[in-house]
């Protein structure tokens, strides 16, 4: 097994005033979320498909540009002078077919990590999944080390942009690798729905803090880690960014919402 991380010989220069961040899929659930947090820390772009009534949701938080992940000329022009590239856009459905996983999963992430290594982007942080290795036994512990297993389409689809952030990490865009889980709200996460799956809660803020974390790190070539709350039990390990980020989690699903 390979390492889950590598460090740069030279760490990255910091920079005076704030990082130039592109969000892609900057008006769905997670984007949204971060750049109404974040938007103080971060000089944001937010990158969306054209949906007016999504566009004046997340207006206020950072200059908005309509593009598809699927055009690679657009994606260069979003990328220009962006230092970090955040890239949720993608089909999240674990039923999703290949026709529909093509243009988003496979075409657009490759035409996110072309447009960022051309523009001279830093580092994409790259939004798989737990369905990259949820083909594990049940009860398995996920370690950030452990082969690619996925047990559906979606899942492979992931492993594949994965791939490519290991990749373009060493055509000089370092890029982290983030395996979200179940990020849900505490009240739709004790519902039957998620029954033997509240391991894998994250929680809006953990996952905010964590993509943070990964935006301000200075060291890291390439990395993964999981997206995950301080469950008790958790299935998935959180010591490597716990060490190398300072990731505290502050949630735990089976504990009262603080």
């Amino acid at each position: 097994m390979g390492s889950s991380f590598d460090l740069r010989d030279e760490p990255f220069a910091a920079v005076e005033g704030k990082r130039r961040v592109l969000v892609t899929g900057g008006a769905g659930r997670i984007g949204s979320y971060f750049a109404e947090t974040h938007s103080s820390q971060y000089d944001l772009r937010l990158l969306v498909r054209g949906d007016e009534a999504k566009i004046d949701q997340v207006a206020e938080f950072g200059e908005v540009v309509v593009c598809d992940i699927a055009d690679l000329e657009g994606l260069n022009q979003a990328c220009e002078g962006i230092d970090t590239i955040v890239h949720l856009a993608a089909d999240h459905r674990v039923s999703a077919t290949w026709e529909d996983l093509l243009p988003n999963n496979i075409v657009g992430t490759y035409n996110l990590f072309e447009a960022a290594k051309t523009q001279g982007c830093r580092r994409v942080i790259y939004a798989s999944s737990v369905n990259a290795v949820a083909g594990y036994p049940r009860g398995t512990q996920l370690r950030p080390e452990d082969p690619i297993n996925p047990p559906n389409l979606y899942g492979a689809s992931k492993c594949f942009g994965e791939a490519l952030c290991r990749l373009y990490s060493h055509k000089s865009v370092s890029g982290i690798v983030l395996r979200i889980a179940a990020y849900e709200t505490f009240e739709s996460m004790r519902t039957k729905r998620f029954e033997g799956m509240q391991w894998a809660f994250v929680s809006h803020r953990d996952l905010a803090q964590l993509i943070g974390l990964c935006i301000d790190d200075l060291r890291l070539q390439f990395a993964i880690f999981y997206g995950v709350s301080k469950n008790t039990p958790c299935l998935a390990d959180l010591s490597n960014a716990r060490e190398l980020l300072g990731y505290k989690p502050v949630d735990n699903i089976f504990q009262p919402e603080s």
